[in-house]
């Protein structure tokens, strides 16, 4: 009998599986609305925004400034962004580089 985190990691494996399915954009906003609470949709959103600016070289001051997003979120997405070994944002990141290139 799988334990709970093994079921939590085969609903997360399924929920990638599934995002990876949207055609665009276009269609993964579609399903993300109907997934994700407005407020859920936010804070996704600010994360991302931030990597972004801490990716451009912004300070936590300037990015806290700019956005309204606390310095814990910060300090939490900067951590993420340089110090764990998943390095989800990186990879994004890096992409979109590549693409304006």
């Amino acid at each position: 009998m799988p334990t709970d985190t093994m079921q939590k990691d085969k609903d997360f494996r399924a929920l990638c599986d599934a995002l990876l399915l949207t055609g665009d954009a276009g269609e993964l906003a579609r399903f993300l609305t109907d997934l994700t609470t407005p407020g859920e949709r936010e804070a996704l959103a600010e994360r991302w925004r931030v990597a972004q600016l801490l990716d451009a070289g912004k300070s936590y001051r300037e990015i806290s400034a700019e956005t309204g997003v606390s310095t814990t979120t910060i300090t939490r997405v900067a951590r993420f962004l340089a110090q764990e070994p998943h390095q989800g944002y990186r990879l994004v990141l890096d992409r979109l580089k590549e693409q304006s290139r």
